[in-house]
């Protein structure tokens, strides 16, 4: 899918996109994190018919709920065809000892030899982040490798 993106000076960023049987839609995203979701009139593409308010945390429940099936379901399938190959999604909390802290300052591979193979921010997918990407509250991270390497990885997220 394609989405368009416009800055909103002022208010935030609108990313518009249609789907696949024609109907146009947007979300902005407010500089004060609230998130609308847009549904645009199929006879006039200027004329908003439906708008969804929704604050941080119900925008992060959504995203989850939409972004993440994609991603869980791919690696759901890698699972099946690696034996002892577990995924987790491990969530960062303000106040956890990452939160503000880099992904390289984990040691996560080198401490427990699972991977973390993407962070869910906001409902957009950022795979293979780098060792300087910056954790945040509401991150998701996902993580692969064995079982107590996974367990590992959430032990050094949620205590350091």
């Amino acid at each position: 899918m394609d989405a368009e993106r416009t800055a909103l000076p002022g208010i935030g960023l609108r990313h518009e996109f249609r789907t696949e049987k024609g109907q146009q839609a947007a979300v902005v995203s407010h500089v004060s994190g609230r998130r609308d979701l847009v549904i645009y009139s199929a006879d006039d593409p200027d004329t908003v018919t439906a708008t969804l308010s929704l604050n941080t945390d119900e925008a992060n429940g959504v995203a989850e709920l939409l972004g993440t099936a994609r991603i869980v379901e791919r690696l759901a399938d890698l699972q099946r065809q690696v034996t002892g190959l577990k995924t987790v999604q491990v969530p960062i909390i303000a106040g956890s000892p990452y939160d503000g802290r880099t992904l390289g300052g984990t040691q996560a591979r080198t401490r427990t030899g699972a991977s973390i193979v993407a962070v869910i921010r906001a409902g957009e997918i950022l795979a293979s982040p780098r060792p300087d990407f910056v954790f945040q509250p509401g991150d998701l991270v996902v993580v692969v490798g064995t079982a107590d390497g996974t367990a590992g990885v959430s032990d050094i997220l949620a205590r350091g």
